[in-house]
């Protein structure tokens, strides 16, 4: 089964958000506002059959996760 592409929605110190996918060495691409770099994470995540968004906070720490395509790990119920 294929990996699962991770993209994170991160702060910088400048107070710009990168979106970086999980192991690569610099930023797919940065936003101003959270929301836009959310946007754009989707986006990525949308042109891959397994993948997943992460979004942090501010202080860095994980606000929520969305998972796209198919699930390895499905809720029961």
């Amino acid at each position: 089964m294929a990996k699962r592409a991770t993209y994170h929605v991160t702060p910088r110190s400048d107070g710009r958000w990168n979106v970086k996918q999980a192991g690569a060495g610099r930023a797919s691409d940065t936003a101003k506002t959270q929301g836009k770099a959310v946007e754009r994470a989707r986006e990525l995540a949308s042109g891959n059959p397994r993948s997943q968004v992460v979004i942090h906070r501010p202080n860095g720490r994980i606000r929520e996760e969305h998972t796209y395509g198919s699930d390895p790990h499905p809720p029961d119920g």
